[in-house]
């Protein structure tokens, strides 16, 4: 284990709290890859077709994390808590607004006029 993960600080990150301009080309470069490797899982017969939406969604999220980590230096340090609270907050009201959303058009479907009867009461 290295010094900066002993101290919970983010890949590149410099000892007085900055960060090198390398952080950003190596998260560039893996952000690049990340992006190389969707489109090429989506369009490769190689990948089990069923398969690659799962890929697709488990690259996403990888690369949610090189974003997370290498750009906005989300890290475990015990400074950075108010921005992981923001971050956790942040998520919690998104899946809270889809999820919601998918309940309430999921309902509407289901309490919904069948169509062949809605064309009868319009004739």
């Amino acid at each position: 284990m290295s010094q900066a993960e002993a101290q919970g600080k983010a890949p590149g990150e410099m000892a007085h709290g900055g960060e090198s301009p390398r952080t950003y080309v190596i998260g560039l470069a893996y952000a690049l890859v990340l992006t190389g490797a969707s489109f090429w899982a989506s369009s490769t017969p190689l990948v089990y077709g069923p398969s690659v939406p799962i890929l697709l969604a488990v690259l996403a999220i990888a690369q949610m994390g090189v974003h997370l980590v290498f750009f906005l230096h989300i890290s475990s340090a015990p400074d950075q808590s108010n921005n992981f609270l923001a971050l956790a907050f942040g998520v919690f009201v998104s899946a809270l607004v889809i999820f919601g959303s998918l309940i309430i058009m999921a309902n509407l479907n289901h309490n919904m006029m069948p169509m062949d009867r809605l064309l009868q009461i319009q004739r």
